[in-house]
């Protein structure tokens, strides 16, 4: 991959991303429209961390907020809900992480063709549907419980192949479920 691709694809990453579409989709799909070689699941991430890092950023106050709550709640173990969500984020984000470096070579050899692509845009496109037409229109972040930490880590990790379809899924469990990570 030349200068030129990986600009076009980390612009594509970055204008798709806050999207309710799959930024990790149009990784897949571009090189293959423009019968360019495929980049690669570790590009792919790269361009990722530079999403994670501009969201980081924009949200610098309200993780700061949550970092602190959280390291307070180690030594008082009192938990306010910045503590909550913080200790919900984390113990929701372990397992995908673990999944994806145990099957990280299932996933790049398996999972990155157009068929799962357009699978998992027409499922995950019902399920948004569904939830926004059935779940509550009132949600909030701070209502957690282990329940719902584990049904949202659960539907990350199942939905490991791309992180916007995970990201969709666990919309769909904050929707119906009327909160969430």
């Amino acid at each position: 991959m030349d200068s030129f691709q990986a600009v076009i694809l980390a612009l594509v990453q970055g204008l798709s991303e806050f999207l309710p579409i799959s930024s990790s989709a149009h990784l897949i799909l571009v090189p293959l429209l423009t019968d360019w070689p495929d980049q690669g699941l570790a590009f792919d991430v790269a361009v990722h961390f530079g999403t994670l890092s501009a969201v980081v950023t924009y949200f610098r106050s309200e993780l700061a907020a949550m970092v602190s709550s959280w390291i307070r709640s180690l030594g008082s173990r009192y938990m306010d809900d910045e503590a909550r969500l913080a200790w919900g984020v984390l113990l929701g984000t372990i397992p995908l992480g673990l999944c994806g470096l145990i099957f990280h070579d299932f996933i790049e050899t398996s999972l990155r063709s157009p068929k799962v692509i357009a699978a998992a845009t027409i499922g995950f496109g019902a399920l948004l549907w569904y939830a926004d037409v059935k779940g509550p229109q009132t949600r909030c972040e701070y209502r957690l419980n282990a329940g719902r930490i584990a049904v949202i880590a659960l539907a990350q990790v199942c939905l490991l192949y791309t992180s916007d379809a995970a990201d969709e899924m666990s919309e769909v469990w904050r929707w119906v479920g009327g909160g969430g990570v």
